[in-house]
């Protein structure tokens, strides 16, 4: 799976939007598949028009544990877009993951004014879902 320096390096690359509505595309195809068990209403994110689901991990410092997660969407474009949300806060602290704003990098690599608001607002509510359950992890 692509980094995230990675992919803000390639989206600077890339010059108009139909290649990086390409590239969003093949790193959803990158992303491992997520197991049907794990496909549960709990792990589901409301707010999404496609289907998207996040399962979260957690390792180390119980008070500040490492976050991981696990993602996937039964539409193309969506998959991309758990891909890119999960290279940016997987594998970082609950306190850095509930500080960090993903929307600010979004509009920086220009992502998020080439998406129709459908798919924004699902990209907003999977990244308020991750930062939800970092602060509540953050300050147990």
């Amino acid at each position: 799976m692509a980094s995230l320096d990675q992919i803000i390096d390639d989206f600077a690359f890339l010059d108009d939007w139909e290649d990086r509505y390409r590239y969003v595309i093949e790193l959803g195809k990158a992303l491992p598949e997520l197991a049907e068990e794990k496909r549960t209403p709990e792990n589901k994110v409301m707010g999404c028009a496609s289907q998207v689901w996040l399962v979260t991990h957690t390792s180390g410092d119980p008070e500040n544990p490492i976050m991981s997660f696990e993602g996937d969407s039964d539409a193309h474009i969506v998959r991309g877009l758990v891909a890119i949300v999960l290279a940016t806060y997987s594998g970082k602290p609950a306190s850095e993951i509930a500080a960090l704003d993903a929307f600010e990098i979004f509009s920086k690599i220009g992502l998020v004014e080439n998406l129709s608001s459908q798919r924004s607002n699902g990209l907003r509510s999977m990244v308020k879902r991750i930062r939800e359950e970092a602060k509540i992890r953050a300050a147990a």
